[in-house]
């Protein structure tokens, strides 16, 4: 029979059998499995690839090196890895009733992996964008210096914002300029804080009783007095970008994103950087090399005479 795949116009030559393991496998998953309609087409649609790889071939005889072939050839197609990974689970799953229902002698696609997807670079401000932020937040009232002086940290000093809210009031210590944070694994590090946000802790530290409950003993609270959560601290940066008209999507890790990448491209010091975020891998921290090098890029492009096109 013929079959049009998904991914191609072009009909496909099916080997005699395959629409019937196919239709085996489909009652499987409608009845013994009862997976959702959606489901169904999932494996309807990734099953359509494998048939569109093997062609005329005889699925019961197909390899492990088949198989990777038939990734080679669908990444070739410009199909991510995590969409191939879902590809292969579904053969996978194929292939081990076909092994049980119709005794095929293996699975060919047990120990395929799919290649790994390139991760997305962390996304930051330029330094322009983030000094202009935080400069033009307002700190007249208690609320409002909160939030200054929590961007502000989170610019100046790279913290998480689980890090942000946690930071407990022992643990600052503005006449040095330090703070002792404990992130990821329950570590610990003392990161330096930069004078602006010196300036801002201070400014709320002056307004906070309005808002703390004695017992309180985090550095930020919230309107009621409580310690601030995760979620309040994107809420309000999100507000405050649509309140001083920024379109470009603010978030807490951008800020610490920003810090990374700033550092970066005037210390070029890794492992300072390193230290500073708590990364426990310096490969970890090795992305935001990526971010510097696009600003070296943009940087030659504008400013070498040999860069631009005449």
């Amino acid at each position: 029979m013929k079959f049009k795949s998904s991914s191609t116009s072009e009909a496909v030559l099916l080997h005699p059998q395959t629409e019937q393991h196919f239709a085996h496998f489909y009652r499987y998953l409608s009845g013994e499995k009862a997976a959702s309609p959606h489901t169904h087409t999932a494996y309807q649609r990734d099953l359509a690839q494998l048939a569109a790889c093997a062609k005329d071939k005889d699925l019961a005889t197909l390899n492990p090196l088949a198989i990777r072939g038939f990734v080679r050839q669908l990444a070739s197609q410009g199909l991510s890895g995590r969409s191939i990974a879902r590809i292969l689970s579904a053969w996978r799953a194929f292939y081990r009733l076909m092994c049980r229902d119709f005794k095929w002698p293996i699975n060919p696609v047990e120990g395929v992996k799919a290649p790994k997807s390139s991760k997305p670079l962390p996304a930051a401000l330029n330094a322009d964008d983030a000094v202009g932020f935080l400069e033009n937040l307002p700190d007249a009232e208690p609320l409002q210096a909160r939030d200054k002086a929590i961007f502000e940290l989170a610019y100046s000093s790279g913290l998480r914002v689980s890090e942000l809210v946690s930071l407990q009031l022992v643990e600052l210590d503005l006449h040095q300029g330090l703070a002792s944070v404990t992130g990821k694994g329950n570590k610990t590090r003392i990161v330096p804080i930069g004078h602006m946000a010196q300036e801002a802790i201070r400014r709320w530290l002056l307004l906070r009783p309005q808002l703390a409950h004695p017992n309180a003993h985090t550095v930020f609270v919230s309107n009621k007095g409580t310690p601030l959560t995760t979620r309040a601290v994107q809420l309000r940066l999100r507000q405050w970008q649509e309140t001083l008209g920024i379109t470009e999507p603010l978030y807490p890790h951008k800020l610490r994103h920003s810090c990374a990448s700033h550092l970066l491209q005037s210390s070029s010091d890794l492992r300072a950087v390193q230290e500073l975020l708590g990364h426990a891998s310096i490969a970890t921290t090795q992305v935001y090399t990526h971010l510097d090098f696009q600003h070296l890029s943009a940087t030659y492009d504008n400013a070498h005479p040999r860069a631009k096109k005449a």
